[in-house]
């Protein structure tokens, strides 16, 4: 099925925003499909964790979960990307100490053999860890929008290494990316940021300090 065609639906009604009363039969239109075949992607949906569904004798009420919405960023990100669109955002946080797993994963060839292909460079083998404030978090949620470039997943025969997406940032005029896993520890609040250098070093940053991440601009 096509998730992001009934997602798209789902939030033209408003079920993006707020618990919404849907019918069936009133879908049938705007995805052409029978009754049948949309009551059984609804449900996959639903087992996917994409949308909540609360279903009665009168009716079913659904919301897009978070989930969801993440697949309809991705999907506007790309559409950005497509049409030459830039964006920008700020977000200003203080600098962090992480769980030193950034070197180990970064330095791992399956990674840095697509960090220096897609990005057109080979990151310093650590990464800057920026807590954001409060205040940005909801502009933070807005970073899922802005285009990006896909890191892919592979295998090296033992186990399996997840994909991320890098965001363009910059920092005191250095340029990086912000590296967000596919899983990861983290909550949304804390940035992980790869460079060609070891930002901490070259702008003299220790724990802290308060700095300013200039989010986008990749056209």
């Amino acid at each position: 099925m096509d998730e992001i065609k009934y997602l798209k639906t789902l939030a033209l009604l408003g079920c993006d925003q707020k618990p919404m009363k849907i019918s069936v039969k009133e879908l049938e239109n705007d995805l052409e499909a029978s009754d049948k075949t949309i009551s059984r992607n609804l449900k996959f949906l639903e087992e996917q964790d994409l949308i909540a569904r609360d279903i009665s004798a009168s009716g079913q009420i659904v919301q897009i979960k978070p989930a969801g919405m993440k697949l309809l960023s991705k999907e506007f990100a790309d559409y950005k990307k497509i049409f030459h669109v830039k964006e920008q955002l700020e977000l200003e946080g203080v600098v962090a100490s992480g769980l030193g797993e950034g070197q180990y994963y970064i330095s791992i060839d399956g990674y840095m053999e697509q960090f220096k292909e897609k990005l057109g460079f080979t990151p310093f083998p650590g990464t800057l860890n920026v807590k954001i404030k409060d205040y940005c978090l909801e502009a933070r949620k807005k970073m899922n929008e802005l285009p990006y470039i896909k890191i892919d997943g592979f295998s090296d025969g033992r186990r399996t290494y997840g994909a991320s997406d890098c965001y363009p940032a910059d920092i005191g005029g250095i340029r990086g990316f912000i590296i967000v896993p596919e899983r990861t520890h983290y909550q949304g609040d804390l940035l992980e940021i790869i460079a060609p250098v070891k930002m901490r070093e070259v702008l003299k940053l220790k724990d802290g300090d308060e700095v300013t991440v200039i989010v986008g601009g990749l056209c």
